[in-house]
């Protein structure tokens, strides 16, 4: 048990002044020695003095606030500690391909970066027992949220990326870093790093190295979702074959490389909200493994407890003033 004002129970010793004081008409008479003795009148005095105490005890207990402490317990559940990593170049603004009605009007669609900011609020409100962390990126990383159960505080992350975006794409940057949001951190049984992005940039071998180590060392599945135009280039083209002399185009790159992990990878190609939704949907179906993770129970306030004890014998008290015979003079 603890009290969150513990200082008002310096005031309890004031709760035994109604064993200190008398009652009013106590004195109006200067010898009672002839009237016989009346022990049930002197238990019943001392039992509404007691009362007395009592109420006083309860009302400042109420007043300190006691609670008990908040507790952890462990449960089984399905879930995952996932890292959201979302590309935040300027590109994002740009919206996916919009739609032609009967009449030939065209309607340009959600943006990238407000499609991805909604469908991933729905999937994030849609995990109850998973753990979410959150890096963006552009020219670098920029660190937003360590791995965490408070999900009004991802949603509040996460919509906020659909504003304006910033410069360049730097995936190696936001991998790296959303490597580090698992650090130190107790391992659920089931790890994931959702790479959003509508483009791709290069990395150095140095760069490929680290992630290839620390996603083998902290067991990071890797789903990779590539928001591409419809007329742009697949990263599943196996047929392409890149001009003589050059080298293959970062996107292609990388999904080569990301294929060389040692833990699992998979990619998607989203070309509008619905096919970046399946993809949503896939890896909330592939995610759903027996984790290990810690509810907390917030602590019980007692405050209300401690007030309807001492209105409880107030009212008593109150009933016995009223039965009470008045005095005779």
């Amino acid at each position: 048990m603890v009290f969150s004002h513990p200082w008002l129970l310096w005031l309890l010793p004031l709760a035994i002044l109604p064993l200190l004081l008398q009652r009013a008409h106590a004195k109006h008479y200067s010898w009672v020695n002839m009237l016989p003795a009346d022990p049930l009148s002197d238990l019943v005095g001392l039992l509404l003095k007691a009362l007395a105490v009592l109420t006083l005890v309860f009302i400042i207990i109420g007043l300190s606030a006691p609670h008990t402490k908040e507790q952890s317990v462990e449960r089984i559940g399905v879930g995952a500690q996932i890292a959201l990593v979302l590309d935040r170049s300027a590109s994002m603004d740009d919206p996916f391909s919009g739609s032609t009605d009967a009449t030939g009007n065209t309607t340009v669609g959600e943006t990238k970066s407000v499609a991805a900011a909604r469908l991933i609020t729905e999937f994030v409100k849609s995990r109850q027992q998973d753990m979410f962390g959150m890096i963006t990126f552009s020219n670098s990383a920029m660190y937003v949220l360590p791995l965490s159960e408070n999900k009004k505080a991802i949603i509040s992350a996460v919509q906020a990326t659909s504003g304006n975006a910033l410069f360049q794409t730097n995936i190696g940057s936001g991998l790296t870093s959303s490597a580090g949001l698992f650090n130190k951190i107790p391992d659920s049984g089931s790890r994931a790093v959702i790479l959003v992005s509508d483009g791709a940039g290069r990395m150095d071998a140095n760069t490929q190295q680290k992630i290839k180590d620390w996603f083998d060392r902290l067991h990071l599945s890797l789903y990779w979702i590539v928001l591409r135009q419809p007329d742009g280039l697949s990263i599943f083209d196996t047929t392409y074959k890149p001009v003589e002399d050059q080298p293959l185009p970062a996107e292609i790159e990388l999904y080569e490389f990301f294929k060389t992990l040692k833990t699992p990878f998979k990619a998607y190609e989203a070309e509008d909200p619905k096919s970046l939704q399946l993809a949503m949907n896939d890896i909330n179906n592939r995610e759903k493994k027996p984790i290990k993770y810690f509810e907390k129970i917030p602590g019980r306030d007692y405050s209300n407890v401690c007030f309807v004890i001492a209105a409880i014998m107030i009212s008593l008290l109150l009933s016995v003033k009223y039965l009470e015979v008045k005095t005779w003079h």
